[in-house]
Order: structure tokens, then sequence, then C-alpha cells
């Protein structure tokens, strides 16, 4: 089985190349800047704005699964167009693709969204991630599409930074008390990643955590973790701020959980532990 992990630098990728790598995968990854520093693995420069270079890779690699956890933010030649082109490629060479998504397609307009909810995007990220989804499933009917929420782990995610950073006085910020989401560890999100893309299950998955807390309250539970002082975590309303999104978005992973056999813990129980050996989550 050879698989190909697209954005594989980053902290998911990274996640994902390693549980790939212990499963017996033959892999390979792609990187837009710099090569992860994970040992054996085959590490390609890709720009997915280069259909040139994508079809080169794909036809040197030949992967049987991809996975795309590769992250342009709001660049629509990225985000939106990347991704679908990395379908046809897929679908031209026959390849089972999972494409990675996020809660940030919807509005928080109903709060709670199952898989049958269409996307109501609010922010320009949200409006390519969107759009991506409809294109890949368009050109790669085959594939499957994974929504998440806010992916924390190791200690060694961008939010766990910002906690740490907003505790010890690093860093100028808050954390909003309206903003809710339903977090996930990385381990448990590559997992069920890497599951689905063993499957021949297609169209829209829902994968993050039971718990529903907002952002203050992660940095809570983050900050009790890891024997920081909560009270030094400063608080503001997302409401009436000048940051753009969606205010209360549960994603309901309830079906897609009913067919993985992978469990998705919510953050209430995996952030008891202490974070695993950060080695572990390297990129």
């Amino acid at each position: 089985m050879t698989t190909l992990i697209i954005g594989g630098s980053g902290f998911l990728g990274a996640e994902l190349i390693r549980q790939a790598k212990a499963a017996g995968h033959t892999t390979a990854a792609t990187y837009a800047t710099k090569p992860g520093d994970t040992a054996h693995t085959a590490w390609y420069p890709l720009d997915l704005r280069d259909a040139q270079r994508l079809d080169a890779v794909m036809s040197e690699v030949r992967p049987n699964v991809i996975l795309n956890a590769s992250s342009g933010g709001a660049d629509w030649q990225v985000t939106a167009q990347g991704p679908i082109r990395l379908a046809m490629a897929a679908a031209k060479h026959r390849s089972r693709m999972v494409h990675v998504s996020t809660d940030a397609v919807f509005s928080g307009a109903r709060v709670h969204y199952d898989e049958s909810c269409l996307p109501d995007p609010v922010t320009p990220y949200g409006a390519a991630k969107a759009a991506a989804e409809t294109g890949v499933l368009a050109v790669h009917p085959k594939a499957a599409v994974a929504r998440t929420s806010l992916i924390i782990g190791y200690g060694r995610s961008a939010h766990e930074k910002l906690i740490h950073d907003l505790a010890t006085g690093t860093r100028d910020g808050a954390l909003f008390t309206d903003d809710i989401r339903c977090p996930v560890h990385v381990a448990d999100l590559a997992a069920a990643l890497l599951e689905l893309a063993m499957g021949e299950a297609a169209g829209i998955h829902h994968i993050a955590g039971p718990d529903a807390v907002s952002r203050h309250e992660l940095g809570l539970l983050i900050a009790k973790r890891d024997g920081l002082d909560p009270s030094r975590l400063p608080t503001a309303l997302r409401a009436g701020s000048t940051h753009l999104g969606a205010l209360d978005v549960r994603l309901d992973s309830r079906a897609t959980q009913r067919v993985l056999r992978t469990t998705v813990r919510g953050v209430r129980q995996f952030a008891l532990h202490v974070p695993e050996e950060a080695g572990r989550g390297a990129s």
C-alpha cells in the first residue's frame, strides 16, 4: 500500500505520516516550503496550483491512497482550486482520495451540523473550503471529504501554543468565551482519516470530538493540564469584534463514528493527560 500525504510537513500531515508508516504503508509526502523531518519518507515539493508538477509527482509515486491535509488559508487558488486539481489527478490515476475539510464551511446559524447540512460559509477561507468540497466530489465521486474542527495534541498545535503564549504574557490577545467548537485530538483524527481511506465510503463525513467547548474553556483545560495559571488567560467576546467567522459551530459526527472503529475522544477526556512525547508529533 502506497500512501501519499499532501501537506505532510504540517501538524496533521506529520501525524498521518507517523501512523501510515506504523501501519506498514510505503509513505510519500509533499510540502509547500520545506520538507518535514520524518525519517524514511520520500518528500516532494508541490504547489497545488501547478498541474504539471502534480501529475509528475503522481506518476512517480503511483499512490493507492491520497490524503489531502494541505492548508492554503483563504488563498482561493490553493484552497479551493488546488484540491479539485488533486482530485482530478487522483481519479486519473485511480487513487483513493480523502480530502480534509473544516467546520469553517458553516455559519453557525443552526449551531448543530451533521453530514447532510449544506455549507453556508461566512469567511473567504470557509468559502474556499466549501468550494473545494463540491469540486472534489464532482470530479472524483468515489472520494471522501472529512470535515473536522480544532485540532489539538502533543502540546504542538497552534491552539495550544497560543494558550501557552497568552498565559506567559509573550503574546497579546484573548480567548473568546462565545466561540464554540468541537476539538479533536490529532492522533484520533489521523487514525480515523486513515481508516476512512482504507475503506470505500464516499461523500461527506464529520470527524470531530463529542465535547463542545468555547476557546476560553479549551484554554482552561489546557492550562490545567500543563500547569499554567488559568487566571492569566484573557477573555473576550468574538461577537462584535473585528474577527470574522462563525460563533457556535458543533459538528455532529455520530453518523461517521458509527461506521468507524476508531474512537474519537472529547477534549474533556484527552485534555486530562499530559502531552505525549513531543517528538511523536514532530513534523
